[in-house]
């Protein structure tokens, strides 16, 4: 009985490392933690953490952070260097194929948008097999964790999810209510005006749930409507946000709310966080072939 082929990628985040594998017709996907530039030892000790060996690789695609430290073969291994604008791109559209498999050979010939929420946001434009980047914000998890850090006491995104669930932005934040009395419009009186603009104008407490969920609320918004500008601008209406931060059940709410107002659909898929490892690995098979 023939032995089943074993393809893998990683992504180097500057927060997680994911690591995606194909073993035959079966799928792996893990994450872990950063933990500095990548060499020879730590690439196996991240594919050990799936059950698979440098051994059992023909190649391995290597996208994200400081991936062109290592170098072209690991032994038997050859290291296939994925440019990170086309990992993002390819695997946007990847994930949005797997949603709508039916569709999948008219997402990739048609533009998308894909937002690549990490710790930072980058946003790609994406069709056919050309990638390019359309624009970004520094906005993203890592000022998640860090503003969680100072504002909140942690950096766990799950319990700064579960405190944001049980919270009021506007505890924290001032309305369009609060600054004008009613809404501007296609914004409703309760939409953001300032955020975090209570605090500046009233010396009170406020409890860590507002706070949390006042901080959910200024990336989500910033990352949403930096994404709506940009998917206009590339006359496209269709956005697939990918990316850790949409792990988090208050981050994705907040995005699909900050759509809602503005009529366009912010899509959200499964194994979103995957997708640049996907990306490089399907863009490394192509290259190998």
């Amino acid at each position: 009985m023939p032995q089943p082929t074993y393809q893998a990628a990683i992504d180097f985040g500057i927060s997680n490392t994911d690591i995606v594998a194909r073993i035959g017709a079966e799928w792996r996907m893990w994450t872990a933690p950063y933990t500095g530039h990548p060499d020879a030892g730590q690439v196996r000790t991240l594919l050990a953490q799936g059950n698979v060996a440098l051994e059992q690789l023909a190649w391995l695609g290597v996208s994200g952070g400081r991936h062109r430290l290592l170098p072209a073969q690991l032994g038997n291994c050859t290291v296939v260097s994925i440019g990170e604008l086309e990992a993002i791109g390819r695997g946007g559209q990847i994930i949005a194929e797997r949603a709508k498999p039916e569709q999948a050979h008219t997402i990739r010939e048609q533009p998308i948008l894909v937002v690549s929420a990490g710790s930072g946001t980058a946003m790609v434009a994406a069709q056919g097999e050309r990638y390019s980047h359309v624009t970004g914000t520094a906005v993203g998890g890592g000022t998640l964790l860090g503003l969680g850090r100072l504002l909140l006491n942690t950096i766990d995104p799950q319990e700064i999810n579960r405190l944001a669930e049980a919270g009021n932005a506007n505890g924290v934040d001032l309305s369009l209510a609060d600054v004008i009395t009613g809404p501007i419009g296609a914004l409703p009186a309760a939409a953001t005006a300032v955020n975090f603009g209570r605090l500046a104008r009233e010396n009170v407490p406020s409890r860590r749930e507002d706070l949390a969920a006042a901080l959910v609320t200024l990336i989500g918004q910033t990352i949403a409507l930096v994404a709506i500008n940009a998917a206009k601008a590339q006359q496209t209406d269709t956005i697939v946000v990918t990316g850790h931060m949409t792990d988090m059940a208050t981050i994705r709410h907040m995005l699909a709310a900050v759509g809602r107002l503005y009529g366009m659909s912010l899509h959200m898929p499964t194994d979103g966080g995957y997708a640049t490892a996907l990306g490089a690995l399907a863009i490394a098979e192509r290259q190998m072939n």
